[in-house]
């Protein structure tokens, strides 16, 4: 049986990616920084809290990630810990920073250190390329970030490649688009957007506020993402791959669409609040994910209008 450790099981992708291992056969282990105090929820909603190991452990502390990893023993360890929120990084960069570009560092170095065969996927972001001029990114767009948040997972990306070329560890990164599912936490935009239809479709007479509607953005389905990752680490060499959908969608796009299959007006209970908007700003995220279909034999099933759907529907069920 192999077994995998999942830093950051307690988010979206950690909990998919736990119910995906369970399923293929899987131990799964997974970290928090304190596991007697965290609820997991996102476990207990996938109901499989009960078939997950549960370890403390900080990234910031090498001598603790040098502990889990050698109580576990892991085949394979999935990095998806570290700050997630790209608006909370222009208030937080030192916790951005450190949370996400040293906890990988003390990942990368716990490894070669041990001498064990670890397979390493590491969580990168689209993020890190910033403006490509409308071009869709590939694995060779250069990165160009525009927020703490995108220089943490830059920073990431390379000392990924360079354990990866300098000590020949199995280590990769994804560079994955953004994916929601509705096991986003509430301050992503894409769920306050849905949450706050669903209420006022419920009754509720407030207004949704949003920042800059005419961003646009490349959305996938988080499950399907996490098949990607799992992938990556199931091949003969260690690659990094843009995980994407192909298309990009403005987020008034998918504000219409989450009022609209509610049957209401989004123009009729939207404001736009300028004071949301960021310091600097992506106009358009789109990714090119040729490489991962020829690669590991991954494309993405469901778009933007599928995800807006899915996410309504669940959380319609919730009222």
């Amino acid at each position: 049986m192999k077994k995998a450790l999942i830093c950051g099981i307690s988010g979206q992708d950690g909990a998919y990616l736990a119910k995906l291992l369970l399923e293929k056969g899987y131990s799964v282990c997974g970290t928090s920084r304190d596991a007697q105090m965290s609820t997991f929820n996102n476990l207990t909603r996938l109901g499989i809290r009960e078939s997950v190991k549960l370890e403390s452990m900080s990234l910031n502390d090498f001598r603790s990630v040098l502990q889990v990893l050698s109580k576990i023993q892991p085949d394979e360890v999935y990095n998806l810990a570290g700050q997630t929120s790209v608006g909370l990084s222009f208030e937080q960069p030192v916790e951005t920073l450190e949370s996400i570009a040293t906890g990988t560092l003390n990942l990368l170095e716990a490894i070669r250190f041990t001498g064990g065969k670890i397979k390493l996927y590491n969580a990168s972001s689209s993020e890190c390329f910033g403006d490509t001029g409308g071009k869709a990114a590939e694995e060779s767009t250069p990165f160009h970030p525009r927020s703490p948040y995108a220089v943490a997972k830059a920073t990431a990306f390379w000392e990924v490649a360079n354990y990866r070329e300098a000590y020949d560890l199995f280590a990769c990164s994804g560079i994955l688009f953004n994916h929601e599912s509705p096991l986003r936490p509430a301050r992503f935009v894409t769920q306050k957007i849905v949450s706050v239809a669903c209420r006022i479709a419920t009754g509720s007479p407030e207004k949704l506020q949003l920042g800059n509607i005419s961003v646009q953005r490349d959305w996938g389905w988080a499950p399907e993402y996490v098949e990607a990752m799992y992938l990556m680490l199931q091949q003969s060499e260690p690659d990094d791959y843009v995980i994407a959908t192909g298309e990009s969608h403005a987020l008034k796009e998918f504000v219409a669409q989450s009022f609209a299959t509610l049957g209401l007006d989004w123009e009729e209970h939207t404001v736009i609040d300028t004071s949301l908007y960021r310091p600097t700003e992506i106009a358009l995220g789109k990714g090119n994910p040729a490489k991962a279909k020829e690669k590991l034999g991954w494309q993405a099933k469901y778009k933007m209008h599928d995800v807006v759907k899915m996410m309504v529907e669940t959380q319609k069920a919730n009222f």
